[in-house]
């Protein structure tokens, strides 16, 4: 049981997932600072007020005595932070990796890369036992 857990820890999807949530949350920390810090007092200027969450507020008189606040102001700022966060993605991650990928395809249809099939587990596990066999004749 505890093998079968260590063998799914060690696995690289497991590593490479866990890799991209922390650096995930880190970038999550810099876009919010950045909406926090920047674009929001900057568009609360324009509405008097020191942030997104205070703008465009509306009230309403609550029959208890409590009013009760729409917040517009911290829906600007949300659609905001989205419209930062897929910018980004799209101009640090999706553009290179799609232009990376047009430039192997027209090197391979030119001839200059042939086209490499992804090795399988099956054909590493091969080439070590071949590896292994090739080693114990030289022992003999």
């Amino acid at each position: 049981m505890i093998k079968g857990f260590r063998e799914f820890i060690l696995r690289g999807n497991v590593i490479d997932l866990a890799v991209a949530v922390v650096i995930g949350a880190a970038f999550t920390a810099v876009v919010n600072s950045i909406v926090t810090n920047i674009f929001n007092p900057l568009i609360g200027a324009l509405f008097n007020a020191s942030s997104l969450d205070d703008a465009l507020v509306l009230t309403i008189p609550g029959l208890d005595g409590h009013d009760a606040h729409v917040k517009f102001g911290a829906v600007v700022g949300a659609i905001i932070t989205f419209l930062i966060v897929a910018i980004v993605v799209y101009f640090v991650f999706v553009m290179p990796i799609n232009a990376m990928k047009a430039a192997q395809e027209r090197r391979r249809k030119a001839g200059e890369e042939p086209a490499a099939a992804a090795a399988t587990e099956l054909d590493r596990l091969t080439e070590i036992r071949d590896l292994l066999q090739a080693q114990g004749r030289t022992r003999d």
